[in-house]
């Protein structure tokens, strides 16, 4: 029997870190279904933040003391139910906020300035001496941002160099170069484009509702980079086959993989598959961060990146 710390990988495409870890740790991977005496070993579980925790998983694990969170966003998991059984839970906090803006950025762009349909029409031949898609300059465009956190405020650093006028709202106010609205609904009025960047949990859940969709308008455009669940994505769905909402511009969504037949008829949509933090450089800082709380934890040293 090995004498090092046993972990499992949870989620299967995090599969492809399993090699970073093998040289400290006798590493399982759940959808292998390992042997039975294994989760008798297993100390650490590494997950995917968006993904909920199975109770009668943690139930099967009698050893287990670490949830070790891979990404940043870290709501399938309740912190303070772990504490309550002993375990400490870890994140990947400031290592990829400023990629997840870049990528919003792109979303804004692809939509408003038409350059997805734009390819789309070129490549379909739909392109003619006649045609000309005009569109408004982003200059002057009111850019509204639901949650000012990490992501939120490099997103507001960037629309404003791109001449949009930012503004933001939040449950809790915060000292901002950027004005904070009365109310989610106010700012949804006053903004040409909404950037949904808040932390996701169950209190937010349907936070952008088919009221705030109205609120944004026929001429409007939504962009997610948050999670899928905080939009009501089928009060979105009507809102944008009915005219009432006029885009929408989405890198996460209700279910993922989401069904490509949900969207085929649903149109002003740019869609990207959760794609907004993953470049190499934030999951090698994610990767980084894993092994240095897997390190501190399973010997028994305070975690470096604790959930709050």
């Amino acid at each position: 029997m090995s004498d090092r710390p046993a972990v499992l990988i949870v989620q299967p495409h995090l599969g492809p870190i399993a090699p970073f870890l093998e040289g400290s740790y006798d590493v399982h991977r759940l959808w292998e279904g390992p042997p039975v005496e294994a989760e008798a070993l297993i100390e650490a579980i590494v997950v995917a933040g968006e993904f909920p925790l199975d109770p009668a998983l943690m139930d099967r694990l009698p050893k287990l003391r670490h949830v070790a969170c891979f990404t940043a966003g870290y709501d399938g998991i309740d912190p303070a139910w772990c504490r309550a059984r002993g375990l400490e839970v870890t994140h990947a906090p400031g290592v990829n906020h400023e990629d997840v803006a870049d990528h919003a950025i792109g979303l804004i762009l692809a939509a408003h300035r038409k350059i997805a349909s734009g390819d789309a029409d070129v490549r379909a031949g739909r392109w003619t001496p006649r045609s000309k898609t005009i569109t408004r300059s982003l200059g002057g465009l009111g850019l509204g941002i639901v949650g000012l956190g990490a992501i939120g405020a490099a997103v507001a650093r960037r629309g404003e160099a791109m001449r949009m006028i930012p503004s933001w709202w939040g449950p809790r106010a915060k000292d901002a170069p950027w004005p904070r609205a009365g109310s989610l609904i106010d700012l949804a009025k006053a903004s040409d484009v909404l950037v949904v960047a808040c932390r996701a949990d169950e209190s937010n859940r349907g936070l952008i509702s088919a009221e705030v969709m109205r609120a944004l308008g026929p001429d409007g455009l939504l962009v997610n980079v948050s999670r899928g669940q905080v939009v009501d994505e089928d009060a979105l769905i009507e809102a944008l086959k009915s005219g009432r909402l006029g885009a929408a511009a989405l890198d996460v969504f209700e279910t993922e993989p989401t069904d490509a037949a949900r969207w085929a008829d649903v149109p002003n949509t740019v869609l990207t598959p959760h794609t907004g933090g993953a470049t190499t450089q934030a999951v090698q800082g994610m990767l980084g961060l894993l092994l240095q709380n897997l390190d501190a934890v399973l010997n028994g040293r305070p975690p470096v990146t604790p959930a709050p």
